[in-house]
């Protein structure tokens, strides 16, 4: 019995392995090895909803699957959480429900410890800095921490863009550090994310992503921090009018497939995959700036307070607990993704 229970993928419980038993038989019907030349239809999930730059160039990974397979492989794409939350579509890539799965690096820090070192606060210097450490050895050297972990159950294909966080609120505008004491904020369930919350001034809330429309509309949470188009494709915008550019995180996404999959897969396979996924993280990025610059047009457009931080000092000092906490851990990666 403890046998069974230590091959359990992490974070999978015996309800949960039943609850999605019949997802793992559907999945295992379309994932037979390819050298047997039967079709795979791979399903991909995503948070988002359809035209995100990130169900974009799944849908598009798919396609050139397909055209280079003539339909052997193929990409089902599920958006705007039809199979759960990050949470829980994680927990099913685990066991190979999912085949492909875009999530955030905070979900995956929790899971695979080395990812958290991308999840502090202001940890990149802008944009262009996190650009190039995906791109770079540092990127690939992460993205393989991923698939090397045991108990993690994915493999790591490649990083998305998703741009810089901010903070959004249905309260007051917040231009100073001190307007943001008090606001009870959603975060994503990472315990670095809360505490770097708590130290801005506000009360970080750990809540699923497809809870927080409905708990801005009711008051459960006064705000949330994201980027700009799931502050507005997601319509958190409607319901939070002030929108501050503290981009005080600069998460990136990962494309993860299920590791339990991966392996019935010919290495030829494998090999495709891989290289339509590098493709898919350069073609995702100028979907990103171009999405971004949409959401940034329809949020003023809808009478949105956009209240820019020309001062970001106020905020990097006081997350200075939360490197004091987290940093030694990863000091050695965050040296060498600075000096990028």
């Amino acid at each position: 019995m403890n046998a069974r229970r230590s091959q359990r993928p992490a974070g999978i419980s015996r309800r949960d392995l039943i609850g999605i038993g019949a997802g793992l038989c559907a999945a295992a019907a379309t994932s037979t090895p390819a050298n047997a030349q039967s079709k795979a239809v791979f399903k991909a999930s995503d948070v988002q909803p359809p035209g995100y730059p990130t169900v974009v160039a799944t849908e598009n990974l798919g396609k050139k699957l397909s055209a280079a397979t003539n339909g052997r492989l193929s990409v089902q794409m599920f958006p705007s959480m039809q199979l759960g939350g990050e949470k829980e579509t994680i927990e099913q890539t685990q066991i190979g429900a999912i085949q492909m799965l875009r999530v955030s690096a905070g979900s995956i820090g929790p899971i695979v410890d080395d990812i958290n070192v991308v999840n502090m606060p202001f940890l990149f210097k802008n944009m262009a800095h996190a650009e190039r450490m995906m791109d770079g050895p540092i990127g690939q050297e992460l993205l393989d921490k991923i698939t090397a972990n045991a108990n993690a159950g994915l493999v790591a294909l490649c990083w998305m863009n998703s741009g810089a966080r901010s903070l959004y609120n249905t309260k007051r505008t917040i231009k100073a550090i001190a307007d943001i004491k008090g606001l009870k904020f959603r975060v994503i369930g990472n315990p670095i994310f809360v505490d770097m919350m708590n130290a801005l001034g506000g009360n970080g809330v750990a809540m699923g992503y497809d809870q927080v429309f409905s708990a801005l509309q009711t008051g459960v949470i006064d705000g949330a921090e994201n980027n700009p188009p799931s502050y507005v494709f997601s319509n958190h915008y409607t319901a939070a009018k002030h929108f501050t550019l503290t981009e005080h995180l600069i998460v990136p996404e990962v494309l993860v497939f299920s590791k339990r999959t991966w392996s019935a897969l010919s290495p030829d396979d494998q090999a495709l995959i891989k290289t339509s996924a590098r493709e898919a993280q350069m073609e995702e990025r100028v979907l990103w700036n171009k999405y971004e610059q949409e959401a940034m047009e329809k949020a003023r457009a809808a009478g949105c307070e956009i209240v820019e931080i020309a001062d970001k000092a106020p905020f990097q000092a006081a997350v200075k607990p939360v490197w004091d906490k987290y940093g030694p851990k990863y000091q050695s990666m965050i040296a060498r993704i600075q000096s990028v």
